[in-house]
C-alpha cells in the first residue's frame, strides 16, 4: 500500500492550517470547504478584476481598503435611516445594546472592545445609554475600577421596536450578493478580523 492519498490529505491539512493560522475556527467543515476551493482553483481560472487606477499602479490593497471604508459609510447611512425617529442618538447606541443582548452583561472595557471603539468614544456611548435608561452599571466586588454594564427592560424594548428596520438596513447593504457570495465574503472578512484581533492582543 502506497498511502499516496493519505500523503496528499496530510499535505492539504498542513497548507490549510498555515492559511488559517489566525483563525479561531479550524475544523473539518472548514477544511472540506478549503479543499474544494483549492481543487476548483486548479481547473478554473477566475479572471483578475479591473479597478480604477490599476494601469497606473494602484494596488489591490488600496482598492480593498477604500472599498471597506466606503461600505462602512454606506452601512452607517442605512443604519441611521433605520433608527430615524427613535430615542437612539446614533446607530452605535443600537449596536452596543445588541452586544449586551447577545453576549449578556459585561464590563465597560469589554463592551467597548467588542465594538472596536477607542476608549474615549466608547465611554461617551455607554454614558449616553446610561443617561437614557437603556443600560445600568454596577461596580464589581473584586474590581471597583471596572463596572458591569447590563441592558435594561427599556433597552430591550427599544431594540425590539427597531430590530426589523435594522435587519432591512443590513439586507440593503448586501442586497446584490447571492447566498454563496455572502458565505464567501463572511469567510474572507472573518479571516481579516481574526488576524487584526490577534494582532491587537499582542
Amino acid at each position: 500500500m502506497s498511502y499516496q492519498l493519505v500523503k496528499e490529505i496530510i499535505g492539504f491539512a498542513e497548507r490549510y492550517e498555515q492559511d488559517n493560522a489566525q483563525s479561531k475556527q479550524i475544523d473539518i467543515h472548514g477544511f472540506a470547504q478549503w479543499v474544494n476551493q483549492q481543487l476548483a482553483g486548479e481547473t478554473t481560472t477566475v479572471p483578475e478584476p479591473d479597478w480604477n487606477g490599476k494601469i497606473q499602479g494602484r494596488s489591490a490593497d488600496s482598492v480593498i481598503n477604500t472599498s471597506l471604508v466606503h461600505l462602512y459609510r454606506y452601512a452607517k447611512q442605512h443604519a441611521k435611516e433605520a433608527i430615524a425617529g427613535s430615542e437612539f442618538s446614533t446607530s452605535d447606541d443600537f449596536f452596543y445594546l445588541i452586544s449586551l443582548m447577545s453576549h449578556g452583561s459585561m464590563t465597560k472595557t469589554a463592551l467597548i472592545k467588542l465594538n472596536v471603539h477607542e476608549k474615549s468614544a466608547g465611554i461617551q456611548i455607554v454614558n449616553r445609554l446610561i443617561s437614557g435608561g437603556f443600560v445600568t452599571q454596577e461596580t464589581k466586588h473584586d474590581d471597583k475600577r471596572n463596572r458591569m454594564i447590563s441592558i435594561t427592560e427599556k433597552g430591550k424594548s427599544a431594540l425590539n421596536q427597531h430590530i426589523e428596520q435594522m435587519r432591512t438596513a443590513s439586507q440593503n447593504v448586501t442586497e446584490p450578493l447571492s447566498h454563496a457570495e455572502k458565505m464567501e465574503l463572511i469567510r474572507l472578512l472573518t479571516k481579516l478580523e481574526d488576524f487584526h484581533e490577534a494582532r491587537s492582543l499582542k
